[in-house]
């Protein structure tokens, strides 16, 4: 369901106050013109309510949360690095302040989806429900309150946690509103909502109506809130009520997942329409946060991950620890799926070598590389497999996926190895990933070496070797969190946040930033040599994020200057 967005009144709180604060009451006409729609007469009909619901899913292609913005957040874990002469680097090196445009915007952006949805919500309510179908008006409910428990979930863990808003701004005196934390916001809004959207989707939608939430969608988000929270069994069954529906399953080529001709496929759970045909002419990054812009209905994170050579900026850079990572991926050559492949079929399509060979954005093979210590470049996101070049106008239409069944398995791992559930179990659902791109299998690992496997987060090129381990739950689930879901779930919006809720960012930092110590002080031996081929001088990706680093101050963004200026419950 790739629409054009419906303008309904999405407008950020500061927009909204100056609107209101405008006109006195005198100055407005009496007299109600026929020819345009006011919220007096607009909430009546299904069709109205069903216009108003497309703008809150409109809401979540804003570039801050499901596009270009992600490039900044992406550099606060160990997936990216950056350029100093790029506007990320701030992220990068945790010297940003209240005023950076992602945070900005990310907060202004994931409001105006609260907004909008409230407006359906409480609307919706007092609506006539003998116009509506059978299980209509609940339907439309369910996929408000998904959206907003979504945005809000976005809120909490992105901010520590946010302003509980549950009716649509009326006036200045309704802009005011404390701080909740994060289980205020989970307790009060996320769960009840999701509660509710679970109950009532559908599980599935025709063809036609294809990028609608549905049960699984809810379903898995709860789940995700529930292992956020640390209630591992309650996550656990709800992500094996996903997986037990039998509506999702593995694509059979992971890369389906990152490209435009594969949309809404057996993986996708939670899926944001992106299109690069509709409004031609608007910049990738423009969006319809108000009354008077039209939003581009396409996707800027193309340009953010795609080569410099090919009309991209390569703003985000894979971390030498993702270049490894992939590198260890070993492939297990009896396994079909690889089909002649060389490397895994994730590191295939998640990043390339500056030294590889193979197609890549229409090039015949051939070195791709540059200087800077860039040993290797972003392919996820980027539209490499199709075009030579990318668009000028930062216009993609490659989906955004949240949620992909993928996720849910690992997720499903995880909570099983936290509750003290069968270790073994919860290897099969990793290697039931693993399996799917193609790489040797933990089980496989254990059968071939004495019931150990390799600590494969651990650098080769540093430490000279990957110590084998026993498989129990404590190094199962450091394979999961080091391992196995940033090779699988790299530059989709995971990575920051997880290491947050695990409380390893600052034993991450202060690792890899002792790999970069010694790449400094080895370079001359390991210059354009194996594994990465570095060129130029070691990119320094931790010196300042391993100083800098404070879970306090960094753990989430904080309020934003602009909120804080316009808001005296703050």
């Amino acid at each position: 369901m790739k629409t054009k967005s419906f303008k309904l009144i999405g407008l950020t709180l500061l927009s909204m106050a100056t609107l209101l604060i405008g006109c006195s009451e005198d100055e407005w006409l009496n007299e109600v013109n026929p020819n345009t729609i006011t919220t007096d007469i607009f909430w009546e009909t299904p069709t109205q309510f069903n216009s108003a619901l497309t703008t809150v899913y409109g809401a979540t292609q804003f570039q801050a949360i499901s596009g270009g913005g992600l490039q900044f957040e992406m550099m606060l874990g160990d997936e990216a690095g950056t350029e100093s002469w790029y506007g990320p680097f701030a992220f990068r090196n945790l010297t940003y302040n209240d005023g950076a445009s992602q945070i900005e915007d990310k907060w202004s952006q994931l409001y105006i989806g609260i907004f909008r949805a409230n407006q359906v919500i409480n609307n919706i309510a007092n609506a006539d429900g003998s116009l509506f179908s059978e299980g209509e008006k609940e339907v439309i409910e369910a996929q408000a309150r998904f959206l907003r428990a979504f945005f809000y979930f976005e809120v909490a863990h992105t901010f520590g946690g946010g302003i509980i808003r549950t009716e649509a701004i009326e006036g200045v005196d309704n802009l005011p509103g404390k701080f909740s934390s994060i289980e205020e916001i989970t307790n009060s809004i996320i769960i009840p909502d999701l509660e509710f959207a679970k109950a009532h989707l559908p599980r599935t939608w025709d063809a036609a109506n294809k990028a609608r939430v549905t049960w699984g969608t809810a379903t898995s988000l709860l789940g995700k809130v529930y292992l956020y929270g640390k209630e591992w069994s309650t996550a656990a069954g709800l992500f094996k009520s996903v997986i037990d529906s039998d509506i999702y399953e593995l694509t059979d080529n992971v890369n389906d997942n990152f490209r435009h001709d594969t949309e809404f496929n057996s993986e996708s759970i939670f899926e944001v329409a992106y299109s690069a045909d509709l409004n031609p002419g608007a910049g990738g990054d423009a969006v319809d946060d108000n009354s008077f812009e039209s939003g581009a209905e396409a996707s800027s994170l193309a340009r953010a991950t795609g080569q410099l050579n090919y009309g991209a900026y390569n703003t985000v850079l894979p971390t030498y620890y993702m270049h490894e990572l992939f590198l260890s991926d070993e492939i297990d050559p009896s396994n079909p799926v690889n089909n002649g492949f060389i490397q895994s079929q994730r590191m295939y399509g998640s990043i390339v070598p500056s030294n590889a060979d193979g197609l890549y954005y229409g090039d015949e093979p051939g070195a791709k590389g540059w200087a800077y210590g860039q040993s290797s470049y972003v392919k996820k996101h980027s539209n490499w497999y199709h075009l030579t070049n990318e668009d000028g106008l930062s216009r993609s239409g490659i989906n955004f996926r949240h949620i992909r069944y993928a996720d849910v398995l690992l997720m499903y791992a995880e909570a099983l190895l936290n509750s003290g559930g069968s270790v073994d179990q919860a290897i099969d659902y990793i290697d039931m990933v693993r399996a799917r791109a193609g790489v040797i299998t933990l089980k496989q690992y254990l059968a071939d070496n004495g019931n150990t496997f390799p600590q494969l987060h651990i650098s080769k090129q540093v430490h000279g070797t990957q110590p084998y381990v026993a498989p129990t739950a404590e190094n199962v689930l450091t394979h999961l969190q080091r391992v196995e879901r940033p090779l699988e779930l790299c530059y989709e919006g995971h990575r920051y946040k997880d290491l947050v809720r695990w409380g390893i960012v600052q034993e991450v930092y202060d690792e890899l930033r002792a790999d970069e110590e010694w790449r400094i002080n080895n370079f001359e031996t390991i210059e354009e040599q194996a594994p990465l081929f570095i060129v130029q001088h070691t990119r320094p990706d931790f010196l300042f994020s391993s100083q800098n680093y404070n879970p306090a101050e960094f753990d989430y963004f904080p309020i934003p200057a602009a909120e804080l200026q316009t808001n005296d419950g703050l």
